[in-house]
């Protein structure tokens, strides 16, 4: 059984999905690939242990509290291919950078541009950090989120 929950965050509203043990989902309201193939208006709206776990990690997070991430079960439905970008992403630590070329390096494949798809397609936002992948030359790009969030989120891991 799935449910939803919305937060309220300092960049908009937040929407998280949960089974009964981990989180599945978690998007600005507003960004690109906004509720992966879930059926958001059929998910109840229910408070679970997961959700209770991504929003006191958020609260945290947005206070600049650098949370540890591996205190919120996440489960996301993806590809294998994604699974191992996704799993490299979790490993670039908060207030650093990478490259997507340098995800796809530690993702075991040549291909940057897999791996931007993958990234772009994150269904976890923030949690599993997206928002710290680079282009090659240092420059923002490619957050599904936007790039005024992206730099936002950079810029408060910065100042922490």
């Amino acid at each position: 059984m799935l449910a939803q929950q919305t937060y309220q965050s300092p960049l908009g509203p937040i929407v998280m999905v949960s089974n009964e043990t981990a989180l599945v989902g978690l998007w600005f309201q507003d960004q690109r690939y906004y509720g992966a193939h879930y059926q958001l208006d059929h998910i109840p709206s229910q408070l679970t242990e997961p959700i209770q776990q991504a929003e006191t990690w958020l609260n945290q997070y947005f206070a600049g509290q650098n949370p540890d991430p591996q205190r919120v079960p996440v489960q996301p439905k993806v590809t294998p291919f994604q699974k191992r970008v996704l799993t490299a992403l979790q490993r670039v630590p908060y207030g650093t950078t990478t490259t997507y070329g340098e995800l796809a390096t530690a993702a075991g494949t040549s291909s940057a541009r897999a791996v931007g798809n993958a990234v772009g397609h994150n269904p976890i936002s923030l949690i599993i950090p997206c928002h710290r992948v680079l282009a090659q030359n240092g420059s923002l790009t490619g957050y599904a989120g936007g790039l005024d969030r992206k730099r936002f989120l950079l810029q408060l891991e910065q100042q922490h």
